[in-house]
């Protein structure tokens, strides 16, 4: 069995995946850390380079359905289902990125969760990033997810243990406004069964990261 890869490893994978403008996934349940990655990957691409511009993260959770229309569909209860995004919209913002033009801005959406909704237009990728960094869960999925992972030129899992997931998933409804027993309904109802669904993915990425990465090692000072 090969060694779990270092994240300085990881930020050279990254760095070095060929192409003017290339899309890397970062897939995985939910709570397994993968928007900690993108940041932590991003951020290095960004100091390595000594350009600011040289990396972006962009989000999937910024292509939720806002409340009002999961009210309308009836999926409110179950917000973070496969079915509760604009997957769609999302593969269509990734073509996008793909086909930039010179001197073009995109703007992708992000999910604030001070407020749990998305919020248009928040984040810009310019021409000259090269690398941009997505996550989700979802982006290894089939059915209305299918035409996603085509774009990417990538898609890494982070990979890791249900109990630590769980506690990690607690503790941030908690900070977001639930009541720690609503918070643990919540997490045993909406969000295991969803991180069944997308550990079933796995196997479809190109390279599986653990949950519990050390993402100091080999980043540099």
């Amino acid at each position: 069995m090969s060694a779990a890869p270092a994240f300085g490893d990881l930020v050279r994978r990254a760095a070095g995946l060929p192409g003017r403008r290339v899309l890397l996934g970062i897939a995985g349940p939910p709570g397994a850390g993968k928007t900690t990655l993108a940041r932590a990957l991003v951020a290095a691409v960004r100091a390595a380079a000594g350009d600011g511009a040289a990396a972006q993260h962009v989000p999937m959770d910024g292509f939720h359905l806002a409340d009002v229309e999961l009210d309308r569909l009836g999926r409110r209860d179950r917000k973070g289902a496969p079915d509760t995004f604009d997957a769609a919209g999302y593969a269509a913002l990734l073509r996008r990125l793909r086909e930039q033009g010179p001197g073009e801005v995109v703007y992708a959406p992000a999910f604030d969760r001070e407020i749990e909704q998305p919020v248009a237009g928040s984040v810009p990728v310019h021409h000259g990033t090269r690398l941009v960094v997505s996550e989700g869960n979802y982006l290894l999925l089939d059915g209305e997810w299918a035409g996603v992972r085509e774009l990417f030129d990538e898609v890494w899992f982070v990979a890791g243990d249900s109990a630590t997931r769980t506690g990690r998933l607690v503790r941030r409804h908690v900070e977001f406004g639930k009541e720690r027993a609503a918070a643990q309904a919540w997490v045993a109802t909406v969000d295991a069964p969803n991180a069944a669904v997308v550990d079933a993915t796995a196997h479809r990425a190109d390279l599986v990261v653990p949950e519990d990465l050390d993402l100091t090692a080999g980043r540099s000072r």
